[in-house]
């Protein structure tokens, strides 16, 4: 049985993000998109996809590695799955979630785990969340010469604080604070926000004050860009999906349905057919059995 070699074309090459061709694109008025990666074949095909970040987040702690929340992720699983990522992606801005307890401890410390996500994993940029709390360490990160995204509303890292994984900034004052820390992160440093489940109004007003673009998340159309899990706009992810996803494809059910269909073709002897195999020629076969008999 023949089989016919598909011909792929080479990718074409992207022009490298930069935080100023961001800033140029919020003053446009032209949206921003970003997704996650944690691995070399899934940034491979998010940079070809042409999304102009991708954020390498501690979410892998809870869909790729299988924890409850992010807070079991360490600064060497990061930096692991920065790696791989930044293997893949050559277009794509990059940034590096910064995790739970590598910035929180002292300034000296978070400036030399952000200073790892540039030196040691490829990254060009880190991610970390909260407000006015975060300034020192913020202010000083910047200074260093890294790139810093803030991280407002719905703080995953501190849901043990906020009680749950439930929307932030419903109440009037709640929101005039996180418009205030986005105004203090600006003045900081930061070249973006995220803003993740918060009011759609809010999102909005908070955006329309910022010179730097923010990327929502659950946040409405009124932010600069958007930020979605990967794996919950695959399917991949079934142990909750947020109101805020839509799932563009349902991998996890095609996934599983191949799994089955393999277990029921092995258990037949079904696969591997002719065509999988190895040949060997005769006379190398025949030159076997005859070598078998004398052992």
């Amino acid at each position: 049985m023949s089989t016919q070699t598909l011909q792929l074309s080479p990718p074409t090459e992207r022009k490298k993000v930069t935080l100023p061709y961001l800033r140029t694109k919020k003053q446009r008025g032209e949206p921003i998109s970003m997704l996650t990666a944690y691995d070399y074949p899934t940034a491979l095909l998010i940079d070809q996809s042409g999304i102009d970040l991708i954020l390498v987040g501690d979410s892998l702690g809870m869909v790729v590695l299988g924890y409850p929340n992010t807070l079991s992720v360490t600064m060497e699983d990061m930096l692991h799955h920065c790696r791989a990522v930044a293997r893949g992606a050559q277009g794509a801005l990059l940034v590096g979630d910064m995790p739970f307890m590598s910035y929180q401890v002292s300034t000296a410390e978070a400036i030399r785990n952000a200073g790892r996500f540039l030196q040691e994993a490829g990254m060009d940029a880190v991610k970390l969340e909260g407000g006015r709390e975060r300034l020192e360490a913020i202010r000083a990160i910047v200074t260093a010469g890294i790139p810093v995204m803030g991280h407002l509303g719905l703080t995953p890292q501190s849901v043990h604080q906020l009680g749950s994984f439930r929307p932030q900034a419903r109440q009037a004052a709640a929101a005039l604070r996180l418009l205030q820390d986005a105004l203090l992160l600006q003045e900081a440093g930061c070249f973006s926000l995220v803003l993740e489940s918060i009011p759609a109004r809010v999102a909005e007003s908070v955006s329309s004050r910022l010179e730097i673009p923010t990327i929502g998340i659950g946040a409405g159309a009124g932010c600069d860009g958007q930020v979605l899990v990967t794996h919950d706009l695959l399917g991949l992810f079934e142990r909750f999906t947020p109101r805020f996803v839509r799932q563009y494809a349902q991998l996890g059910e095609a996934m599983r349905q191949a799994f089955e269909a393999y277990k029921a073709e092995v258990e037949r002897r079904d696969f591997p057919a002719q065509e999988h195999c190895v040949e060997m020629p005769d006379e190398e076969w025949e030159s076997y059995l005859e070598q078998l008999q004398l052992m």
